[in-house]
């Protein structure tokens, strides 16, 4: 009896990976259920599971968005290996649907502040020009929003776009715009998983405040060759996938351009505006416990004006990353990672070329320890150097009469060290907790300025207002020294309390350390801004977000609620001095002075998740500020010292999004968006000089006014043949109006004096009226 009550307490190893049955992609996100132990896990970044259970005999329940619900009996004697494969529903030619979290919600998992996207819900969405957009798609989101239209980057709860950490399989990703933010540069094609952490974010992401957009791409089938595409009036995709060696490798390339310069000379018009990108990922299977992936990413936007102005920028990334299996319970990830943004203009009629961008190279190498079925660890370290190359002048003409400059490069090192723990504390109660070191290092460069009281900023007494100081002397610093090192200790805790099996509460704290700056002092970041590292005279940005939520779902998944309300203090948050400027500026930290900043708010989404029509009501009621100081009593700081409005404040912030599948043949799409207005400045009044009338602004009101409240409606339909069903050609239409009533929002509104009234009027410029856009989706 003694002997069958010990065997019984005995505990084994249930370990795998999940694969979709049609391609051999591996599955992010798949819950592995035991409901008689009411115990279950989800697979990770690579479709890995691990859980261990009592011995004994065991109901598996294993269920992913969109794929057929698995039901067996486990009979567990032993550690098992066991790899499942998922079926499609239903074969569809939008493989990849970013959810905005459809997927029923966990209520009892610690994570919160975070939606999980994949490719069909994004092709859904109605968007401008007809192309499928991930970051347009998160827009729609609570507590994301973005600077208007044709604004490249997004805002996620009151914070700059700069505060966003964007991973394309892990390489961080500079600038997520194509055609100065009319498109992203994400091939929706390609994407297999999207999630956006905007608070609660685990501990081996750092480095960014506000948000983690984390991208994963598609691995390509390894069971046979398939060929998906779209045709535009503006792009066109096209992917190829196949194995390698059928089962155990495959490749997947991936590549998009727009044409819609090709037919501006047919309109005498030789102005250019185009991009393109190129998508790889190789990968292959050595054996259950190793795996090896390859992917690249390379894009490129050429804008020109005639030939006497041409701006090109872009971002390359490269990743070889090796998945280890060192036992059935620890998991490993080693990459290595080499990511570059470039930004090049030439002006012919100047007589001058420029370029500037930012180099890194990253190592990491993260372990994830499956310790029983209430214990989990992740682990690791992560290694960035970074090189800034803030511009460069080369005269492309003899006779220009430009001398070359060069601003002085700067480079960085970053270190980190990650522990955090997902416990279970019992049936009802569990919590994520762990902590971030993080160390930066502002490394030697050939020249760096020396300033009065160390004080490259001062203030004037006499006119009131802050200017830049003169240097009295430089120094020079060999790469192997330092100029400036920080550190900071990062805790993050999340806790998850389930009231009953459909409603939980939330909480969450998380500190996070950002070390870089986007030097823009634009609303919406411009391929011409400069990244800088912290040092001498710039701090790192710290935060603290505090948040909670009531998380419900109703009718057995069928609906589901999720509310949240946040805070956010942020240190060292860089404020400009009036009349900055930050172009081509070697001595940047004469413009600038570090302030705070801080945001809350209540976000509330409510999602129908099944049925013929589905969709989701998304609501933000948000603050976002930042205050300056004066350094000294006799100061007055920025704005005089108050509190006032960052360019990303939006109080009411509302998007509605439907889709409706009318039948096998037709499915309707619709979303409405209402922002309040962008914070802006207007006029206090002007003056007349030499016949000229000149507005006049209040240095000391910033971002007082606003412009006009920002709302629109898109539709779309898509249409699948019938003889789809039968042959191995898919095809599909997707008509959509960007825009129905036609809105002329406000990109911006700028003062000027009218030629005939000689009166000072204002002029709203405005981008997108109504656009009409037809795509054709095919597969094969």
């Amino acid at each position: 009896m003694g002997s069958i009550s010990l065997f019984s307490q005995e505990k084994f190893t249930v370990s795998g990976t999940v694969y979709d049955n049609n391609n051999n992609e591996t599955l992010i996100g798949v819950s592995i259920y035991f409901p008689e132990q009411n115990a279950g896990t989800t697979t990770n970044e690579y479709g890995f599971y691990s859980i261990t259970l009592p011995s004994g005999t065991h109901k598996i329940q294993v269920s992913y968005l969109g794929f057929t619900i698995i039901n067996e009996t486990l009979v567990l004697t032993e550690k098992i290996t066991k790899n499942l494969k998922l079926t499609e529903e239903s074969e569809s030619l939008a493989e990849i649907v970013i959810e905005a979290d459809i997927e029923k919600i966990n209520v009892r998992s610690p994570q919160m502040s975070v939606n999980k996207l994949t490719s069909a819900t994004i092709k859904k969405i109605p968007v401008v020009l007809g192309e499928a957009d991930i970051i347009k798609s998160l827009i729609l989101l609570p507590g994301v929003t973005s600077a208007g239209e044709g604004a490249s980057g997004f805002n996620v709860r009151g914070g700059a776009a700069d505060q966003n950490l964007i991973l394309l399989d892990e390489a961080i990703v500079f600038n997520s715009s194509h055609l100065f933010g009319f498109f992203s540069v994400f091939n929706p094609d390609v994407i297999k998983d999207v999630k956006l952490y905007k608070g609660g974010i685990p501990a081996r992401f750092g480095g960014r405040l506000s948000s983690v957009l984390d991208i994963y791409q598609k691995e390509g089938n390894s069971k046979e060759f398939n060929v998906t595409g779209g045709i535009g009036l503006v792009s066109s995709r096209l992917l190829i996938e196949g194995p390698i060696e059928k089962e155990k490798s495959s490749f997947v390339v991936a590549g998009r351009a727009s044409y819609v310069h090709l037919f501006l000379p047919l309109f005498d018009n030789d102005n250019k505006a185009y991009f393109y990108d190129l998508n790889s990922k190789v990968n292959y299977r050595f054996n259950d416990k190793n795996n090896l992936f390859l992917s690249t990413y390379f894009g490129k936007d050429i804008f020109g004006i005639s030939d006497s102005f041409v701006n090109e920028y872009g971002n390359t990334v490269v990743n070889l990353r090796w998945n280890h299996l060192f036992s059935d319970k620890i998991f490993s990830n080693l990459s290595l990672i080499y990511s570059d943004y470039f930004y090049g203009l030439t002006l012919d009629f100047v007589g001058f070329e420029w370029d500037s961008g930012i180099t890194n190279f990253n190592l990491k190498y993260d372990f994830k320890h499956y310790l029983n079925e209430n214990f989990k660890l992740s682990y690791g370290i992560n290694y960035i150097y970074n090189k800034f190359n803030p511009g460069e002048i080369v005269p492309n003409r003899e006779d220009s009469g430009i001398q070359p400059e060069k601003l002085i490069d700067k480079y960085a090192n970053e270190f980190a060290a990650y522990l955090e723990a997902e416990h279970k504390i019992n049936d009802n109660f569990t919590l994520q907790y762990g902590v971030r070191f993080s160390h930066f290092t502002r490394l030697g460069q050939d020249e760096i300025n020396i300033y009065t009281n160390d004080q490259p900023v001062i203030y004037n007494e006499q006119f009131k207002k802050y200017e830049s100081a003169n240097a009295i002397g430089t120094e020079s610093f060999e790469r192997s020294e330092t100029l400036a090192t920080f550190q900071n200790f990062e805790p993050r805790v999340s806790l998850s309390y389930a009231l009953d099996d459909n409603t939980s509460i939330k909480a969450s704290y998380n500190r996070m350390a950002q070390y870089l700056h986007l030097l823009s002092n634009t609303a919406s970041p411009t391929p011409l801004d400069v990244w800088a590292p912290s040092g001498r005279f710039i701090d790192p940005q710290l935060l603290d977000q505090y948040a909670i939520g009531y998380f419900k779902s109703l009718k057995n998944g069928d609906y589901s609620l999720e509310t949240e309300v946040f805070y956010k203090d942020i240190q060292n948050r860089i404020d400009y001095i009036n009349g900055a400027n930050l172009i081509a500026n070697n001595e940047i930290e004469t413009v600038i002075l570090n302030g705070q900043a801080r945001a809350y708010g209540l976000e509330v989404l409510f999602k129908k998740n099944e049925g013929k029509f589905t969709g989701f009501l998304a609501y933000t009621l948000a603050k976002s500020e930042q205050q300056t100081l004066g350094r000294t009593a006799a100061e007055p700081g920025i704005n005089n010292g108050e509190w006032y409005n960052s360019p990303f404040d939006k109080t009411h912030d509302i998007s509605i999004n439907g889709s409706y599948e009318l039948s096998k043949k037709w499915t309707f799409n619709a979303n409405f968006l209402f922002q309040t207005g962008q914070p802006t400045n207007y006029p206090v009044g002007q003056y007349e000089i030499q016949g000229l009338n000149v507005p006049i602004f209040d240095d000391n009101r910033r971002n007082a006014d606003r412009l006009p409240a920002y709302h629109r409606l898109d539709i779309s339909a898509t249409l699948t043949p019938e003889k789809n069903k039968n042959r191995k050609w898919k095809g599909e239409w997707v008509f959509g109006i960007y825009n129905l009533y036609g809105r002329e929002n406000a990109a911006s509104i700028n003062f000027s004096q009218n030629r005939e009234t000689l009166r000072n009027e204002a002029v709203q410029t405005s981008i997108f009226g109504l656009v009409p856009s037809v795509t054709y989706n095919f597969k094969f």
